[in-house]
């Protein structure tokens, strides 16, 4: 399997656009289109009319996708945005090391579980 750059649980950093400097979490991503939902950025508002799911209808607030290209990952050391470099080690094992600091950046999905 392939390293992503992004995956899902990462903490980025928005670098372009509306909310640019917003720090969010990555809660979804679109492989085929290379965009990303991040949360709290890129909010519209959504009339939903009332329905068997949502007996109340309104006005909602709703994340979109942005194109990954306008997100950075935080560097875990610095807080900072920062490009990603894959590293193999002895046993081919692959990990994502930030450009900046030279630090691991960790798999959020292993520090999951």
């Amino acid at each position: 399997m392939a390293v992503q750059r992004l995956q899902k649980g990462d903490t980025v950093v928005v670098i372009s656009g509306k909310d640019k400097g917003k720090k969010g979490k990555v809660m979804r991503l679109f492989k085929e289109d290379d965009r990303v939902i991040v949360e709290g950025v890129n909010l519209v508002k959504r009339h939903m009319r009332p329905n068997p799911r949502m007996q109340q209808g309104g006005i909602l607030e709703r994340e979109q996708p942005i194109h990954a290209c306008k997100v950075m990952l935080v560097d875990p050391s610095t807080g900072k945005g920062t490009r990603i470099r894959v590293k193999t080690d002895d046993k081919g094992v692959k990990t994502r090391v930030a450009v900046k600091s030279g630090e691991e950046i960790p798999s959020p999905r292993k520090a999951a579980s």
